[in-house]
């Protein structure tokens, strides 16, 4: 089998040459496309989070060898987290070389984060079965060196802040509410609001949910903070 001319631009820029290229088109294969005789990448998408957690959790010790077990891990959870994993896509240019469904391509699949993650993963997961985690682990480190360079020491993404801080003051944890959803079905922006019990309200506005609830606990966190309490 031989890669169509996307398919070997994409992995020269992946720094990998595929001994099994059915391993590659897997992965980039959404269930939207599927069908008995064209797997898609679910399965490797699994295998390919495992890998990509070992390669980090690897990184961070060798990076910091006086960090202790709770300062390594929110490092660890933001490295490996959706977010990130679909930023990396992007970077590779991940989202040109989906094979998606109609209705998946018609509804912005190409664009959609938890996509891109999904995919990434499974393309470190057909690295890993083509030529082992030596390779895997280079590649790994290669496309996310500069994120491991520069993680913030107090890596807790917002929402899990905002928890700890409504915890500590004998708070129930926030909840989020969509406010409005705008924008056509391909690219839609949501406006959420993170709410505290207590009555303190922040929104956010995002072309994702998840990414709209971080904006909006981040903003409210910052207004906390910002005044002292």
């Amino acid at each position: 089998m031989k890669l169509s001319a996307d398919l070997s631009a994409f992995a020269r820029r992946l720094g990998h040459e595929f001994k099994q290229p059915e391993l590659l088109i897997c992965a980039l294969t959404h269930a939207s496309l599927s069908s008995p005789t064209r797997p898609d990448n679910q399965r490797l998408e699994f295998l390919g989070d495992r890998v990509l957690g070992l390669v980090m959790a690897e990184a961070l010790l060798d990076a910091d060898s006086g960090a202790t077990e709770g300062q390594l891990a929110p490092r660890f959870n933001a490295l490996v987290r959706r977010e990130t994993c679909a930023a990396v896509a992007r970077d590779l240019g991940v989202g040109e070389v989906l094979k998606l469904g109609r209705s998946e391509m018609m509804s912005g699949g190409r664009r959609k984060e938890a996509l891109l993650a999904d995919a990434m993963e499974a393309v470190i997961a057909a690295v890993y079965q083509d030529a082992g985690f030596a390779a895997a682990r280079k590649l790994v480190l290669r496309h996310w060196r500069d994120r491991i360079g520069t993680v913030d020491p107090d890596s807790r993404d917002a929402k899990t802040a905002l928890q700890e801080w409504a915890q500590a003051r004998g708070q129930h944890p926030p909840h989020y509410v969509e406010i409005a959803r705008d924008g056509p079905d391909h690219a839609p922006r949501f406006t959420i609001a993170a709410r505290l019990e207590n009555g303190e309200e922040a929104q956010a506005q995002a072309g994702a949910k998840r990414q709209a609830e971080q904006a909006a606990a981040r903003a409210l966190l910052e207004r906390l903070e910002g005044a002292g309490d």
